[in-house]
């Protein structure tokens, strides 16, 4: 059998043609950036600290974890890795660790939102590890809602020094990465107090922990908040924190913005919003993230519905195992089952999508932060309002095809040893985390109607070039839909980005001129998505044009072509209701055109499905999958790790059970019957 799957897995790349490393390089975007991953991987592959069995007892899982992240700067010391490549590294782990929160978060915010004398003071330390920071931004009773922070720092002139407090038990921090065990110093969000009046939550600087002891500091309650659900994140110490009358310098506010002078007065920042740069940091990484997740979960379903055989048999099949003149054919793979591909292939196109566009968001909000660092705040509210926007969209997307892809798995994907699941689990907190979407879509509607607000003057009429990115798609607010009279029709990347703009533009204007959110609960969701799509669409087409210069041979060109295609045609698939309900698609022949055509491209992506998914280039340990290796001997490594696991090789363990509850039972039920049939007897 295993055999029979190592060759059916071989034989799918065979047929496929395509040039993986070409492919490859333009998944992570050049050579640089992908030899040196797989170099990396490879060095990690070979340490039985990182490829090895995790323990069981949450304690030894995050003890594990700090002695990765303790070799992986070893590692970073002696041969000369840059920051991107222990990061790179980290995220080959597979999950949070203590030290997360302080590449993604704290650093960042620090040294983007500190001053000149606070940099020089600890901006070295902060970058090498000198101390270890955390972002404490949630607390117990408040979490999107960042203005309702009731944590407060308190200016004394007196000793020109800030007093933090928790006033209330719903103000203790909660949540906080890295906190519990790890973190000696972190960033602060807190409402600050001068001369008796609140000026909304700032942030500020502060130790938590002796740097010599690590014990929490006099006025610092902290602790871990404890398991969190579906046994993930098991390695990051999630934690809490309180503070009474802790005192810092008034040089530890983040003050490169907005500051306080000695005599206790407020010199206002340049925008309003400008302390929310570290959450759109964190904000404009989703996307890449949600798309790379996708690419382990789907590289996992694909390989195993490649090599899984079920069902009909397949007629161009014959098994070579069984030498009987006649023997029946083979059963077909499930993958070739259209109600498999068609729930798989769109997810493989939604992952190349999400790392593409994921590369460019940050590319544009590097670009943005340098310019905010030169005092230019004119993009602040686009760039908020589009991190929101794609925050949602993706990490919902991903939460949702992650699934997808372990229930095509059938009972297998309910195994652990699957490794779906455990993936699933750990990116199922992002659509709380950072902002709950749901909030989050209220926030993207409300930028969405003042933006048609706008537009709807005239002004905006005649310079459809002063819209944002972000609402762009209101350019077509009353442009006619582009018809499509064909399946050909549905293969056109523009003309498919463009109803999705226009899908965008009716629904926000339907929503501008009804805001009732009672009657109609789910109108913030609607828009919010809607409005994503658009600007993503957009994107789509743009990347589709430019494959002509991304270095790929025509093969490859035709191949991700496809998947951009098949992106946009699934997107508007899924929101058919809306295009009929605005008037943009007109009889129902229009919508199974798309239908079929959608079935088209899935049938023209089948027989490239394997070498797609290999070109992620994710070595087996950071897949952890029996199901998804590369050498496709699934039900081989399934037996063996059932095999290995404790509930099979210790023995006494079992027989205590027996003794102390198994026999018992035997024992009782046996008794039960003699008792029985003995009542019976005596009938």
């Amino acid at each position: 059998m295993s055999d029979q799957q190592a060759r059916d897995l071989s034989a799918a790349r065979a047929a496929s043609g395509l040039d993986v490393r070409a492919l490859g390089l333009f998944v992570h975007g050049d050579s640089d950036t992908l030899d040196s991953r797989t170099r990396i991987s490879q060095t990690l592959a070979r340490d039985p600290l990182f490829a090895g069995p995790a323990p069981v007892s949450r304690p030894d899982v995050y003890a594990r974890s700090m002695a990765q992240m303790n070799r992986l700067y070893d590692l970073q010391e002696t041969n000369g890795w840059t920051e991107h490549d222990v990061e790179a590294a980290m995220g080959m782990l597979g999950e949070g660790t203590g030290m997360t929160l302080h590449h993604s978060a704290f650093v960042p915010v620090f040294l983007a939102q500190a001053s000149p004398e606070l940099l020089k003071q600890f901006g070295t330390l902060v970058r090498t590890r000198g101390v270890i920071g955390c972002y404490l931004q949630t607390e117990l009773a408040h979490g999107s809602n960042v203005g309702g922070l009731q944590t407060t720092a308190t200016y004394l002139s007196e000793s020109d020094e800030f007093e933090l407090n928790t006033p209330t038990p719903g103000a203790r921090k909660w949540w906080i990465g890295a906190l519990g065990r790890t973190a000696t110093h972190g960033v602060l969000q807190a409402q600050l107090i001068l001369k008796g009046k609140s000026y909304g939550p700032h942030l500020f600087f502060v130790q938590l922990r002796d740097t010599e002891t690590h014990a929490p500091l006099p006025g610092v309650t902290i602790g871990d908040i404890g398991p969190k659900v579906h046994n993930a994140w098991r390695a990051t110490d999630n934690g809490f924190a309180s503070f009474e009358k802790v005192r810092v310098p008034r040089t530890w506010m983040l003050s490169r913005y907005a500051q306080v002078t000695r005599t206790g007065d407020y010199v206002r920042p340049p925008h309003a919003k400008i302390a929310y740069g570290g959450m759109m940091y964190l904000r404009a990484g989703f996307t890449a993230t949600a798309g790379w997740t996708l690419a382990k979960a789907i590289t996992i379903a694909i390989r195993y519905a490649t090599i899984r055989r079920q069902g009909a048999l397949d007629p161009t099949s014959v098994d070579p195992s069984v030498s009987i003149p006649g023997a029946p054919v083979l059963e077909m793979p499930v993958l070739r089952y259209p109600s498999t591909y068609a729930r798989l292939l769109p997810v493989l196109a939604r992952a190349y999508v999400l790392i593409g566009l994921g590369r460019s968001v940050i590319a544009t909000f590097k670009a943005f932060s340098e310019s905010l660092a030169n005092g230019d705040t004119s993009a602040l509210g686009e760039m908020h309002a589009l991190t929101s926007a794609l925050k949602v969209y993706a990490t919902n997307t991903a939460v949702r095809d992650i699934e997808v892809a372990r229930q095509s798995m059938g009972g297998h994907g309910f195994s652990a040893a699957g490794g779906i699941g455990r993936i699933w689990a750990q990116y199922l907190p992002s659509v709380t985390f950072e902002g709950d979407n749901f909030v989050l879509d209220h926030q993207v509607v409300r930028a969405a109607v003042k933006a048609h607000a706008r537009v709807s003057q005239a002004d905006f009429k005649s310079q459809p070039s002063s819209l944002s990115p972000s609402s762009a798609y209101l350019r077509l607010l009353s442009a006619s839909p582009p018809t499509f009279g064909s399946i050909e029709d549905w293969g056109d990347v523009r003309k498919l980005a463009m109803l999705l703009e226009m899908r965008a533009a009716r629904v926000v204007a339907a929503r501008a001129s009804s805001d009732d959110d009672v009657h109609d609960p789910g109108a913030a969701a609607r828009v919010s998505n809607a409005v994503a799509a658009a600007f993503v669409g957009v994107q789509v087409a743009d990347m589709a044009d430019g494959l002509d210069s991304s270095g790929l041979g025509k093969r490859e060109q035709v191949a991700i072509t496809r998947l951009y295609v098949l992106f946009l045609q699934s997107d508007l698939e899924s929101g058919l209701g809306d295009l009929y309900q605005f008037g943009l698609l007109q009889g129902e022949d229009t919508g199974r055109t798309l239908r079929r055509a959608l079935g088209r491209t899935c049938m023209d992506l089948l027989p490239d499905a394997v070498v797609l998914v290999d070109a992620f280039a994710f070595q087996d340990w950071e897949l952890n999958s029996a199901l998804g290796a590369a050498d496709g001997r699934a039900y081989a490594r399934l037996i063996e790790r059932a095999e290995e696991d404790e509930m099979n090789v210790d023995e006494e363990h079992a027989r205590m059970v027996f003794e102390e509850s198994i026999r018992p039972i035997l024992e009782r039920g046996r008794r039960m019957a003699v008792k029985e049939l003995a009542a019976k007897t005596k009938l």
